[in-house]
């Protein structure tokens, strides 16, 4: 489950580079529900602020990237 760890890790660590890379290794389905959650993370209560933050910057590097 390392690489689980890692994966997250790159995708809510808030630096565009890293979250981008990790994305990319996504199918589409994946994308899909991986999308869903960081909105989750994103909006609703019950996260840590800083999640949600992390969660936010996750969301604006994906978007600008295109990729979503």
């Amino acid at each position: 489950m390392d690489w689980l760890d890692d994966f997250w890790g790159d995708l809510l660590s808030e630096e565009p580079l890293r979250i981008v890379a990790a994305w990319a290794i996504l199918g589409d389905e994946e994308k899909i529900a991986v999308h869903e959650h960081l909105i989750q993370m994103a909006t609703e209560a019950g996260w840590a602020e800083v999640q949600r933050d992390a969660a936010q910057a996750a969301l604006h590097a994906i978007d600008s990237e295109g990729s979503a």
